[in-house]
């Protein structure tokens, strides 16, 4: 059934938030589970379509899922029945291609179609294959990839010809049951990278070089079960400041890591969010006097995104519904993905004063009053900024297609309730 978010703006907010699991380490994570047949069990999962998504490919191929609480799921891959990849579920997410590495190292071969996800720009495939081929595999490729390697793979020396995360996940977890030693060079380092990379030293990896751009991995025979954590969701804390902030809201977020959140403070710095960090605990405080500071010689500042530890890509939509409220101009460069900013004309309609000067630049100047609309999700970070925007909207938002938002922020609709906001899910 369709659905759709009804807001009511205007509200100041107040309470405590706790943040879900990073989805961008549970889908990897759960995809890694394949790696041993023993039992695995992970906490801290986000209740979220994309996790599901995840799971129900799993279980097509025969892993056993089970829940044990409202957040931890217990896995067992000793009785894969498959290594072909149901087409339409892997078309309803971009991380199904982390199955490949784990499938591939497990089994020897894996036969996925082409991912889907979010359409916010061309989204290559081509730095997993190369990885792949360097750690031995044969690759045929048509309207699917089928990727084998009947003898096993052998490790290798591998420079990722950019920096991909998912691609540093998949030939990570394909390197660790790899014989020999693997160099992976140029890899990303995000915090869910991390994640991905702790969780298999839990299972007995052999991994040096976590949180840098190069990791060393000795393969094993082997890999044995295991229980962990998945960490705090660095961008869903990112979108509670930033909705915090232009609400003049009093939030309280608890068991974070600050030491993800870095260049995040400091950009949200620039658009004049100031943030109190009491070890784990996040303070944002109710009526923050929000203006841009501008670069030195009083020029209008960019913000733009990169590879870690740079300002992360999935928060630009986010700063852009910040930047509409702040007093003073600022530019947005969304380098990476060449569609993201092209939902900035729904912010237009509510009344945003934003200027889109190519595929990858905004110019936001504000602050602006801003007015509900009926608007449509087009992807998970944009239709959260909407979300944002909505909350500090004056009147009636409605926001459609409200699924991809859920992809990715778990039951947000109820945790803003628990805060005062008026926002409902309704039958669209």
């Amino acid at each position: 059934m369709n659905q759709k978010f009804v807001i009511e703006g205007g509200r100041p907010l107040a309470g405590t938030v706790t943040p879900a699991g990073n989805k961008n380490a549970a889908l990897p994570i759960l995809a890694a589970c394949l790696l041993t047949d023993e039992e695995v069990i992970l906490d801290n999962v986000p209740q979220i379509v994309d996790v599901h998504t995840m799971v129900a490919l799993l279980d097509d191929i025969g892993v056993s899922v089970r829940e044990d609480g409202p957040n931890t799921l217990v896995l067992r891959a000793n009785n894969i029945r498959q290594t072909t990849l149901d087409p339409e579920l892997s078309g309803r997410l971009r991380a199904s291609l982390l199955v490949a590495g784990p499938l591939l190292a497990r089994c020897g071969t894996v036969e996925t179609a082409l991912p889907g996800g979010d359409f916010i720009g061309r989204r290559r495939v081509d730095t997993h294959m190369l990885a792949f081929r360097r750690l031995g595999a044969s690759i045929d490729s048509g309207r699917s990839y089928v990727i084998s390697a009947p003898k096993g793979l052998r490790g290798a020396d591998i420079f990722l010809d950019e920096a991909s995360v998912t691609a540093t996940e998949n030939v990570l977890s394909a390197a660790v049951l790899a014989s020999g030693e693997t160099v992976i060079e140029n890899a990303a380092s995000e915090p869910h990278v991390q994640d991905l990379a702790r969780f298999l030293v839990t299972l007995g990896a052999k991994i040096d070089g976590i949180g840098t751009n190069v990791m060393r991995v000795e393969g094993v025979d082997r890999l044995h079960g295991g229980r962990f954590r998945i960490g705090p969701d660095h961008i869903e804390i990112a979108s509670f400041i930033g909705l915090g902030a232009i609400t003049g809201s009093n939030l309280e977020i608890v068991d974070t890591r600050p030491e993800d959140l870095r260049m995040i403070l400091l950009t949200f710095e620039r658009l004049g969010i100031r943030v109190e960090v009491d070890g784990t605990t996040l303070h944002v405080r109710p009526n923050q006097d929000l203006r841009v500071m501008a670069d030195e010689g009083g020029a209008i500042p960019k913000i733009d995104d990169g590879i870690w530890p740079a300002f992360p890509a999935d928060l630009t939509s986010i700063a852009v519904a910040v930047a509409t409220q702040t007093h003073g101009t600022v530019m947005i460069f969304e380098k990476m993905f060449e569609n993201r900013l092209f939902f900035v004309d729904k912010l237009v309609a509510m009344g945003a004063r934003i200027v889109l000067c190519d595929p990858h630049r905004a110019v936001i100047s504000g602050p602006s009053q801003l007015y509900g609309e009926r608007v449509e999700s087009p992807d998970i970070r944009a239709g959260m900024a909407m979300l944002i925007a909505g909350l500090v909207a004056g009147g009636v938002t409605t926001i459609g297609n409200v699924r991809q938002i859920d992809r990715g922020y778990e039951r947000i609709d109820e945790r803003l309730r628990a805060l005062g906001a008026g926002i409902e899910r309704v039958a669209d």
